[in-house]
């Protein structure tokens, strides 16, 4: 007799995939008051950047060269969480840190080894969507208001028949710079990863039967030995190939992200199983090569770890409104409905990958600065209640080449679960959102998102109409900055208050409102060194460039004081933070001014300060 066990829950918005953007989505939805469901097919959190793939985080500051567009908002409160408990780079920690993130939120229910095998729709909107959890034997119904595609793939819009597009557009249609002159089929494949480590003394590899057979002339390109180097010459732009593979190259500890397969035919998620035994194969086989095929390094080096999940570039692109090009992203275009930014290059794999024998791996177009992503390409132009926040956005493939990275598929996640929250709050679709894009933009700016080009004009930050004093200040760092409503460095303006060192009874500002005000929050966002390395990662080489600690510029320990009459009516004492974005909660208290009062930071000699807000 069939036994069933099955489960029916409803939510008001339910994000579909675990990978950073996922994450992001749903924690921004549920700290708004979104009660929210994150449905995620593994048991561990972070996508391409979990323990079972393990890519490092990549994003617009394009791996430091770009330091001042670092991704602040959830992504990096994670990535700061992580660098505090973290200085030995353990995976197993850094799972733990996602996991404790999506298990604090109240509004926020996860259901982890769940996957989603069907969706029910109700016109052009998504009713409910169905999953089994293998674990527990469940199938699950879940009803939703709103869902978000978080998947990579684009699986969700594909069940519910939203519009969407794979491989390359032709270049009569955008009239993008390196589109091909016809549409083709062609798309950046996936990777399996693997970690060596050094044993100090020689270690012998035998290889499995299985592994793929390898040689030097067959890698000539592809940067994969201690005395090994690609002449970058024949890359379209020579200076962003060489950035881009000094970075993961010459190292046999860790790699490769080059060790990339497309499949064949049409249906490329359906050969996934397909790739990632080739895959393995060949992982197996580089690894004969550079431990059996020459000299390259390696006598010391033992094969520790091999992943067993490939990492995934692109599939599906989920249609919107607006589809984000090649040209949106040279010209840094600022559209009006902005809700997240990108910076990294233009970075598209070569068609056939690995056996692309006599081509570089990678072609790289960089430009400089940062380009703007529209809520447009965030949800769906057929499904009325679906957005779509990751690798799968409305973008065309050569825009993909920039947003895919994860730091940019994070902050777009937090776009799209404060998004959210604004549709319940004016009971509307996603596209008709339009006409909120200032009160979203304002929003994302206070959670410590950025978005090039547009400041804080929050009428009802009281930081901003106060009288400021200091207790000391260098030049170019002045006090005002703190309320200039930009709470980062940008290319050539600091935006920062720096005191001129730190005394013994510690450095203060102080706001002095015109009148008495009602006070129950002060903001603080702080120097966390944008320009400093945080990432979780594999790489020996990007392991030697971070601190095992959190950065020296972080303010440690400080005091907040709401003040009526030069007396104290409330104090707050913060001690240890580990965090750019501190809020201090208060009951709500009468005042006439606030003063904070800097005791110490992570090291630096310093009190460095980018933004105040009061409430």
């Amino acid at each position: 007799m069939k036994r069933e066990k099955i489960r029916k829950e409803s939510y008001e918005f339910v994000v579909v995939g675990g990978g950073l953007s996922g994450i992001c989505a749903a924690v921004a939805a549920a700290r708004h008051g979104v009660k929210t469901a994150l449905i995620h097919a593994r048991p561990v959190l972070g996508g391409n950047a979990s323990s079972e793939i393990r890519m490092h985080i990549c994003g617009a500051d394009e791996n430091g060269h770009k330091p001042h567009l670092a991704e602040g908002g959830i992504l990096h409160e994670i990535m700061l969480k992580n660098k505090s408990r973290n200085p030995y780079f353990s995976y197993a920690v850094w799972d733990a840190v996602l996991y404790e993130t999506v298990k604090a939120e109240k509004n926020l229910t996860v259901h982890f080894n769940t996957v989603m095998t069907d969706c029910e729709m109700a016109g052009d909107k998504i009713s409910s969507i169905t999953c089994f959890q293998e674990t527990t034997e469940y199938t699950i119904t879940v009803f939703g208001k709103y869902f978000a595609d978080c998947t990579g793939n684009g699986t969700l819009g594909y069940f519910a028949g939203a519009e969407y597009r794979e491989g390359s557009e032709s270049k009569a249609e955008f009239n993008e710079p390196h589109a091909p002159e016809t549409a083709n089929a062609e798309r950046m494949g996936n990777t399996i990863l693997f970690k060596a480590l050094d044993r100090g003394e020689p270690v012998e590899f035998t290889p499995p039967p299985f592994a793929k057979k390898l040689t030097e002339e067959q890698l000539k390109f592809r940067l994969h030995s201690k005395y090994h180097t690609v002449d970058p010459s024949s890359a379209t732009d020579p200076e962003a190939f060489a950035r881009a593979a000094t970075g993961s190259s010459v190292s046999v500890d860790y790699g490769y992200w080059w060790i990339e397969l497309m499949g064949e035919g049409d249906d490329f998620i359906g050969q996934y199983e397909k790739v990632k035994d080739d895959l393995y194969a060949y992982v197996w086989g580089m690894w004969d090569h550079i431990k059996n095929g020459g000299e390259h390094g390696a006598t010391n080096y033992d094969l520790e770890w091999i992943g067993a999940l490939p990492g995934m570039r692109e599939s599906r692109r989920l249609v919107g409104e607006y589809l984000l090009n090649e040209n949106d992203v040279f010209e840094s275009r600022i559209f009006p409905d902005a809700v997240a930014y990108g910076g990294w290059p233009v970075d598209v794999h070569c068609p056939n990958g690995l056996l692309d024998f006599h081509r570089l791996p990678s072609e790289v177009y960089g430009f400089k600065g940062a380009y703007t992503i529209p809520w447009r390409s965030y949800y769906s132009k057929n499904i009325k209640n679906l957005t779509m926040a990751g690798r799968d956005i409305s973008t065309t493939r050569l825009g993909l080449g920039s947003t895919r990275v994860m730091g940019t598929c994070a902050v777009g996640g937090q776009a799209v679960g404060t998004a959210i929250s604004l549709c319940k709050k004016y009971d509307c679709l996603p596209f008709e959102l339009l006409p909120y894009m200032q009160e979203l933009q304002q929003i994302l700016l206070e959670d410590d998102g950025y978005i090039p080009g547009l400041v804080n004009t929050d009428e009802t930050d009281l930081a901003r109409f106060a009288q400021i004093e200091a207790s000391s200040c260098q030049d170019g760092f002045e006090v005002a900055n703190v309320i200039n409503g930009i709470s980062r460095a940008e290319e050539n303006e600091p935006n920062a208050w720096r005191s001129a060192g730190i005394s013994e009874n510690g450095e203060w500002l102080i706001f002095r409102f015109n009148g008495r005000k009602e006070v129950e929050r002060v903001q603080l966002t702080f120097d966390s060194g944008f320009g400093k390395a945080i990432k979780i990662t594999l790489s020996d080489n990007r392991r030697k460039q971070q601190s095992k600690y959190l950065p020296e510029e972080l303010v440690k320990d400080f005091s907040v004081l709401l003040m009526k009459d030069g007396r104290i009516v409330a104090e707050k004492l913060i001690t240890d933070n580990i965090q750019r974005l501190c809020r201090v909660e208060f009951a709500k208290t009468v005042c006439d001014s606030v003063k904070v009062v800097f005791k110490s930071t992570r090291g630096c000699k310093e009190i460095r300060v980018f933004e105040v807000r009061i409430k």
